[in-house]
């Protein structure tokens, strides 16, 4: 009995440092994406479409999708309250965590399985595991806490980062070779968005970018002259500036996609009233769940989606500028471009803006690596924010001290 009152107190204490408008809007998004995940494959579910032409129940994937959302919420409840966000910058921690990532990134190259043209997915029976996204949590606590251990010398001489970036480009290099192109430039993103906030090689980078954009302009002609370039990938490419000319053939998806946004209009048909989730988009619970939302919920639907995303992106930077530790601060800008680049991503992926790289809707598609490690994500920005708040009322509690003594 005892122990039980010691845990509530425990709970009750830390309560007043969580920040709660993450929260609910980490939780809108994954009720938001159990309900869509639902709708977008209970009748594709049945026919078989999404399981290889085996038909399953209409509420398979939304079961499987639960069991991911409660596993992820537990998750971040333990590090919240239990957590102490210490313990990430030991050196211990770090060792075990990238030496971990990388048997995980290697071990997936050799037994992983080939899903969609990736072998990126090691399959544990009761879920898929992609290595890749536990890299970019990886990624973002390992290259904040490279630089923090290397301050201040680091800024005048950004040779110090040299084997940690080595060290990432090889991680990074593995992804590639798995076939995953979207998950690897994701990672790059991140990578370049927490080296950018710190100020490390922003000049250099400036300098030699023109350089670096014209040498993958000509290596990339190159390839697709010699025909070393998959066709999967020219074909994303050529359907950009138009689908609709190649509505039956490469620009099927993107065609699809784009009457599926268009159909719903201001307000939507009506939640399960999605024509094209009836075998017109080859992945409607997942890549294409967004087309879903606007179609069956409209544009106010889907801006409501992308305001609750984009807020969760500008309350990390918010929490990035109010901390004086440089750690807490890359953490932070590491989480909100993971969140960031990935909704972009996906959205430009399925509007035609960008070409189509099978990306997720962070916290709303369908997948259990994606949402655990979006999860972990926000359970870091979680830790984080706390500390930032211990750390404000330990400053206001000295300042009274102060003030009392003078």
């Amino acid at each position: 009995m005892n122990n039980i009152k010691q845990f509530f107190r425990y709970i009750g204490s830390n309560v007043k440092y969580i920040d709660f408008p993450l929260v609910i809007t980490y939780l809108l998004l994954c009720l938001i994406g159990l309900v869509m995940v639902y709708s977008a494959s209970m009748v594709p579910a049945t026919k078989g479409s999404l399981t290889g032409g085996v038909s399953v129940p209409g509420t398979y994937f939304y079961t499987r999708q639960l069991v991911y959302v409660i596993m992820s919420l537990i998750l971040v409840f333990f590090m919240a309250f239990f957590m102490n966000v210490k313990i990430l910058e030991t050196t211990r921690f770090q060792k075990i965590m990238i030496l971990g990532i990388i048997v995980l990134l290697v071990a997936t190259l050799a037994i992983g399985s080939n899903i969609n043209g990736s072998r990126s997915w090691i399959k544990l029976g009761f879920m898929n595991l992609q290595a890749s996204e536990l890299l970019k949590i990886a990624l973002i606590l390992y290259l904040p806490y490279m630089i923090e251990k290397k301050r201040p010398k680091i800024f005048k001489q950004p040779k110090l980062l040299t084997s940690p970036i080595i060290l990432m480009a090889f991680c990074i290099a593995l992804v590639f070779l798995q076939g995953d192109i979207g998950q690897t430039l994701l990672i790059v993103i991140i990578f370049f968005s927490i080296l950018f906030y710190a100020g490390i090689g922003v000049e250099k980078s400036i300098k030699f970018g023109l350089v670096i954009l014209l040498a993958i302009a000509i290596i990339g002609t190159l390839l697709l002259l010699v025909g070393l370039v998959p066709d999967y990938l020219t074909a994303r490419f050529s359907t950009l500036t138009n689908p609709f000319n190649k509505e039956s053939g490469t620009g099927y998806h993107i065609s699809n996609s784009l009457i599926a946004i268009g159909n719903g209009g201001l307000f939507g048909k009506g939640l399960g009233n999605s024509i094209m989730k009836l075998g017109y988009l080859p992945e409607p619970h997942t890549d294409f769940i967004f087309s879903i939302i606007c179609e069956e919920l409209g544009l106010l639907g889907g801006l409501f989606v992308i305001c609750l995303l984009f807020y969760i992106v500008y309350r990390a930077f918010e929490l990035a500028n109010k901390t004086n530790s440089f750690f807490y601060k890359l953490v932070c800008v590491g989480i909100a471009s993971y969140i960031g680049s990935q909704t972009f991503v996906n959205l430009g992926g399925i509007s035609g803006t960008i070409p189509l790289t099978g990306v997720p809707l962070p916290f709303i598609s369908f997948g259990g690596s994606s949402m655990i490690s979006l999860s972990i994500a926000m359970g870091l920005l979680l830790i984080t924010a706390k500390q930032i708040k211990k750390d404000e009322a330990k400053k206001k509690q000295g300042s009274k001290r102060f003030n009392v003594v003078k």
